[in-house]
């Protein structure tokens, strides 16, 4: 999710330039969406755990180990006693490796069942130095796209080995990640065990998949309360996730090579999608279904006419994690309905 919130910053500025009206209200809430029903409701059992499956047999961390971190640096880590992840995709993979008890923070986007009662040390979006630091960690576990610096950099000036790890981009993503982590904590056995688990659970779901002909999916990333409409292109994060469920990616498909690109009629014709990928509060936050219909452009597509809408928790849906092919099953239940029909 940071990841995602850092590289729309651009898309951003753009978008609010073109001053669009906001369609409902913020999406703050964790409610479910609201608004309108759709014609291909998900089935049940479609929505993502709301918490994490640790492994059976809790690993006891070997260290210390020094490690590479993301940032080219090379990190020791003395003990893991107080960890802080800062974010909610590193917090699931520390929790699934069976080491949630030593997690004393989490990121906003943390928001699974083991981790919710957890103090929040982000402001915003952005990292508390003071608030990290006030719980005394002995390791802080950052993305690559986590900031802002400067609060970083007082982190690390105050002894506490801070460890980067590559921000995640698809489905190749996710064992890497848990390898990384894994590595820094101590416990290499158990990353490798959960990259089998979580790998072998994806190829699961994906052999699942209907074969036939692939529908185009467009992602939309939603804020009505800020007027933010933008849809996803080649590097939007969400291409590897569609792909996986046996569709097209609507926006990359159609030309869109930025990550996010403001919303026109133009070019959600062009992208002709027979769905339409979404975030569960950017839904609500404009008004449920009904109120997505009603952005310029979506009526006039085939998902929109067919109000064929994938909808996904904020927390989990690009977070390329342990949850993945929780993920992936969601969106391949939305997609084709309990049948397997499109």
């Amino acid at each position: 999710m940071r990841r995602l919130r850092n590289r729309l910053a651009g898309a951003l500025l753009s978008v609010l330039a073109l001053s669009l009206t906001a369609t409902g209200c913020g999406g703050s809430s964790e409610a479910a969406p609201g608004g309108g029903t759709p014609s291909r409701s998900a089935p049940a059992g479609a929505s993502v755990a709301n918490r994490v499956e640790p492994l059976a047999q809790r690993p006891e961390p070997r260290l210390p180990v020094t490690v590479p971190s993301a940032d080219g640096e090379r990190v020791t880590v003395k003990a893991a006693e107080r960890i802080v992840p800062l974010s909610g995709s590193l917090s699931e993979i520390v929790f699934t490796l069976g080491l949630g008890d030593r997690v004393v923070a989490r990121d906003v986007t943390a928001t699974f069942e083991q981790a919710a009662k957890l103090p929040v040390v982000t402001r915003g979006h952005d990292v508390s130095a003071e608030s990290v630091l006030s719980l005394r960690p002995d390791l802080v576990l950052a993305e690559t796209t986590t900031g802002p610096e400067e609060a970083v950099d007082q982190i690390r000036a105050a002894g506490v080995p801070v460890l980067f790890v590559e921000s995640a981009k698809g489905l190749d993503d996710v064992g890497p990640r848990i390898r990384a982590v894994a590595d820094a904590l101590g416990v290499p056995a158990a990353g490798k065990e959960l990259t089998r688990r979580s790998e072998q659970r994806i190829e699961a779901v994906r052999g699942d998949v209907p074969h036939g002909e692939k529908p185009r999916v467009a992602f939309l990333y939603l804020r009505g309360s800020a007027s933010v409409y933008l849809i996803g292109g080649k590097d939007s994060g969400a291409g590897s996730l569609i792909e996986a469920a046996g569709a097209v990616d609507a926006g990359a498909a159609s030309g869109l090579d930025k990550d996010f690109t403001a919303i026109t009629s133009e070019a959600l014709v062009k992208a002709a999608p027979d769905a339409i990928l979404v975030m569960s509060k950017g839904l609500e936050s404009v008004g449920g279904v009904d109120g997505l219909v009603k952005i310029p452009g979506v009526a006039q597509t085939p998902a929109g006419m067919d109000r064929r809408i994938v909808s996904v928790e904020d927390g989990v849906l690009l977070n390329y994690g342990p949850r993945t092919d929780q993920v992936l099953k969601s969106v391949v239940a939305q997609l084709y309905g309990e049948d397997g029909a499109k």
